[in-house]
């Protein structure tokens, strides 16, 4: 009976209920009908059990370096660097949003933060240089999802929490297909603006005008640098790295750029708490949820029953991405990777997968949920950012989702796109 906790969770997602509640009410509920009192009490003693770690107080760290860059001007001096560097071309702008969501992704980790920053300052600028509102809130969104996979990454930390992998792997391990993602989306970018002419954003700047913008993004852009240097180094962990990178956006906004003032701190405080609550309460209830997925056996069951549909991993390796994909339509990126990736991933490196190229696969599929209709959350954040509807994003977005999901699987059947920079740096054999 224990089994049907599953269906359960599904129905009360579809009915709308918050995917942290539906996680424990459904097999609180099931727990409850089938007597079993005591590990009804095991399971939400382990929501503050599952929250209760070192590594995942990086998430919160890298959350608020996020707002503070965000909130001290240094995402502008980001979206000015790439124009100077892109603007040039036809659909300049849009060149410019995935390249700026690059970028950014080295200083927050997170697809909701990035579509948040970058659509409130570019979306309104697309749609002024004659861009409709509907697909810039599309290419903002498709481009989000490339802030989980180039490190620092939220969900990548979690990943590692979960499955017991190096971070620094993990990171390393999602910078090639994370520039991927990005230089899909432009290709994808310079087609759609061939054929509906879209507009030049600006005038080919010169070399001293690009030095210019590169100095003053000289700041942000080392914040990656110093983050990963130091993990590589042995200087210090994740989470004291996303510690780091907290004062280190303290000390460029307030002292050396002088765009962040101290009265804006308590509220940048009060939206960085808010996120990782959010974020932390969802992995809590994911480690309790993941406890009854134990007790049922769940894990077995499911393992006998795909590798009884094929010994191949091949066909296997492209099943699995279907039902990422499909997951990650309905549920948000860090409680799906901890709910299925103790039951997927060690059948898969039973089947000769490497760790850390399975982890990218499951990461970047799952990442590019985020933004993939009926429930991507960017697809909600785009949709308030620019005031635009869901479903005319969701219908923009689908040529930008065909790259990404051309990228996994690339990621999936050329495992060198993700493990050779680990291996040159001695984290993968």
């Amino acid at each position: 009976m224990l089994v049907w906790f599953l269906p359960l969770f599904l129905l009360f997602l579809m009915i709308g209920l918050p995917v942290f509640f539906g996680m424990l009410a459904a097999p609180g509920l099931v727990l409850w009908l089938n007597g079993q009192e005591r590990d009804l009490v095991l399971l939400y003693r382990n929501v503050y059990n599952g929250m209760d770690s070192f590594p995942l107080m990086a998430i919160p760290f890298f959350m608020l370096a996020g707002e503070l860059m965000n909130r001290g001007g240094i995402t502008l001096r980001l979206v000015e660097f790439a124009q100077a560097m892109m603007g040039h071309l036809r659909g300049g702008l849009a060149h410019v949003n995935v390249l700026s969501s690059m970028l950014f992704a080295g200083l927050s980790g997170s697809a909701v933060a990035d579509t948040s920053a970058l659509g409130s300052m570019l979306i309104p600028a697309m749609e002024r240089q004659g861009y409709t509102r509907r697909f810039a809130a599309a290419i903002t969104a498709a481009s989000s999802v490339i802030g989980p996979i180039i490190p620092p990454s939220g969900i990548m930390i979690i990943y590692a929490y979960v499955m017991g992998e190096s971070v620094a792997a993990l990171f390393l391990a999602g910078i090639v297909p994370g520039i991927l993602v990005g230089l899909g989306l432009m290709v994808m970018v310079k087609v759609l603006a061939d054929r509906y002419d879209f507009p030049v954003a600006s005038a080919r700047k010169s070399w001293p005008e690009r030095g210019q913008a590169s100095l003053k993004a000289f700041f942000p852009l080392m914040t990656p640098v110093i983050i990963l240097g130091g993990i590589l180094g042995g200087i210090f962990t994740p989470t004291e790295a996303a510690a780091v990178a907290v004062l280190y956006a303290v000390v460029i906004g307030l002292f050396v750029l002088r765009t962040l003032r101290p009265a804006e701190l308590p509220e940048v405080l009060a939206r960085a708490g808010l996120t990782s609550a959010v974020v932390l309460l969802l992995v809590g209830a994911a480690m309790a949820f993941k406890t009854v997925v134990s007790l049922s056996r769940t894990p077995e069951t499911l393992a006998a029953y795909i590798l009884g549909m094929s010994s191949d991993p091949l066909i296997l390796l492209f099943l699995i991405n279907l039902l990422l994909f499909v997951v990650g339509m309905f549920l948000d990126a860090g409680p799906a990777i901890i709910i299925l990736g103790p039951i997927l991933g060690p059948i898969f490196v039973d089947l000769g997968v490497n760790p850390v190229h399975f982890a990218m696969i499951m990461s970047v599929n799952l990442t590019v949920g985020l933004a993939t209709p009926p429930m991507g959350l960017v697809l909600f954040v785009a949709a308030a950012v620019s005031r635009e509807r869901v479903e005319t994003i969701s219908r923009a977005i689908l040529p930008f989702l065909a790259v990404e999901v051309l990228v996994i699987f690339l990621i999936t059947y050329i495992p060198a796109i993700s493990l050779t920079i680990p291996r040159l740096a001695g984290f993968v054999e």
